[in-house]
């Protein structure tokens, strides 16, 4: 059996620096976030598919129970059982929660 002559081929160091330089990408910038992550809007959807009890606090203070049967960018219908249904515009919010279920 025969060896053959193998001859290490290497880049010399002037090619070997190019390709380095070459390989190299200009920084990226950091990718904006999404103006709108849908978050509000899936939550509002689980709450009416599943027909949780809310407690909606208005800005004033004032507490309402019910559920939530529809919505859109500015408002939600509230569904009471012992009062009058509502349209509540969300800026008069001041937040929401799951009503304890006693």
């Amino acid at each position: 059996m025969e060896t053959a002559n193998r001859r290490l081929i290497r880049p010399s160091f002037n090619e070997a620096k190019q390709q380095a330089i070459a390989k190299k990408a200009p920084p990226q910038k950091k990718a904006v976030p999404p103006e709108q992550t849908n978050a509000e809007n899936f939550y509002y959807i689980k709450q009416m598919q599943s027909k949780t009890a809310m407690v909606i606090v208005l800005k004033d203070g004032e507490e309402l129970h019910g559920l939530i049967e529809w919505y859109d960018k500015g408002c939600l219908k509230f569904n009471r059982e012992s009062a009058p249904n509502l349209l509540i515009f969300k800026p008069n919010i001041k937040y929401m929660y799951k009503a304890h279920e006693a």
